[in-house]
């Protein structure tokens, strides 16, 4: 997954206003897979190539540290990891940051 800013802001900006509609027709109580489904649907209905449950290999210092598998990846340049839950907790904003560092590492 490698993207130049011009396309991550792009794609970021068209994510979210795709997750935007989804959140506000759908509203609250599903599970993430609902969720999940959505939204692919709406990227790909704004011309956006996404892969579902895509695994990602996570690189630190140039060596392979493990394997992730993101909830959705949108035109090999932003992955998102969905949460269905009340609010964000502590965990949940530490796993996307470890996400974030070890692939930039």
């Amino acid at each position: 997954m490698n993207a130049d800013a011009a396309v991550l802001k792009r794609v970021s900006w068209r994510t979210i206003g795709c997750a935007l509609t989804v959140s506000n027709t759908l509203g609250c109580g599903f599970l993430e897979k609902v969720y999940e489904n959505a939204l692919a649907y709406e990227l790909r209905q704004a011309r956006l190539t996404v892969r579902q449950q895509a695994g990602v290999t996570v690189r630190y210092h140039g060596v392979v540290a493990g394997h992730y598998i993101a909830d959705l990846v949108i035109e090999e340049a932003v992955a998102v990891e969905l949460k269905a839950v009340r609010a964000v907790d502590n965990v949940h904003r530490a796993q996307c940051m470890n996400f974030l560092l070890t692939r930039s590492a």
